[in-house]
């Protein structure tokens, strides 16, 4: 077998059951392979996971699972890569609101992936802002997308409530100022950089992402009237926004200070801080 261990790691507050989950793989795997250890890792405090999954991938053979939703994979993804060793291989089974990520990459049952053992390997975004560095798997987000990110957290999650937390979050955002590289200060209602073609459950951002390809999508909105953002919105959410421009890199400096997503977390950046964006062809392998 390619795997010496199996190490689940879950957060056991989590609204979509991750400890029950991840207790129901642990036992379908000891039936299946009653030779394999599995191990259950539970989270205790924001980033704990990262911390976890680098001492996981510090052994021999890992097969790392984020049973979790986007942000749960992200800290998982980010301590394997901490950890520098190439026979770390990560998954991902949802247990999160989200679960952009484990919807368009569609891995196989864990039992089922184990059994295939078809490792491939994903590409990452890398995200550096003022020399400090952190990956994602999906996407990074700024202006509009986090902010509905952050307010979506502070809420009730359920469709309803999330909609009408999506319309008082419209209403309340200001268009973000950024500086190009080539010196043009524009403001802008979002940009996102994609590394899948759908985010937020229903949103289609690209007919050409891949996370596989070498590259990454910039979906660019400029600052419009709010009927063409909703125009905008209602287009990704049913035809999608169709082919966008791909790069192997984007920087930007933020005008003021503005939250940032990756993935399903969201950091702050400050006005002034230099931001780079990146794609790490083939950095992680991962079963599907």
């Amino acid at each position: 077998m390619r795997f010496e261990r199996v190490v689940l790691i879950f957060n056991p507050n989590s609204t979509r059951d991750a400890k029950g989950t991840a207790q129901e793989l642990q036992q379908a795997l000891a039936e299946k392979y009653p030779e394999l250890p599995v191990e259950l890792q539970p989270t205790e405090y924001a980033g704990h996971a990262t911390l976890l999954a680098a001492e996981a991938a510090a052994g021999p053979r890992p097969l790392i699972v984020g049973v979790s939703g986007d942000g749960g994979y992200n800290e998982v993804v980010n301590g394997i890569m901490q950890a520098g060793n190439p026979e770390a291989v990560a998954t991902v089974v949802a247990a999160g609101n989200a679960n952009d990520h484990h919807r368009v990459t569609a891995p196989r049952p864990l039992p089922e992936a184990i059994e295939a053992d078809e490792v491939r390997p994903l590409d990452l975004l890398k995200l550096t802002v003022q020399g400090e560095s952190r990956y994602a798997h999906s996407y990074i987000g700024i202006g509009l997308t986090p902010v509905v990110a952050v307010e979506l957290e502070k809420g009730s999650k359920g469709s309803i409530r999330e909609l009408f937390t999506v319309i008082r979050s419209f209403g309340r955002f200001r268009p973000l100022r950024i500086e190009l590289e080539d010196g043009r200060r524009i403001p802008i209602d979002s940009l996102v950089f994609s590394n899948i073609p759908q985010m937020a459950k229903v949103l289609k951002l690209s007919t050409n992402g891949n996370p596989e390809d070498g590259v990454f999508e910039v979906t660019l909105t400029a600052h419009e009237p709010r009927w063409r953002v909703l125009t905008k919105a209602a287009r990704a959410a049913t035809t999608g926004l169709g082919e966008q421009p791909a790069t192997t890199e984007f920087r930007f400096r933020a005008l003021k200070a503005a939250p940032i997503q990756i993935d399903g977390e969201v950091q702050d950046v400050e006005a002034g801080d230099l931001v780079q964006v990146e794609i790490v062809p083939a950095a992680l392998p991962t079963l599907r």
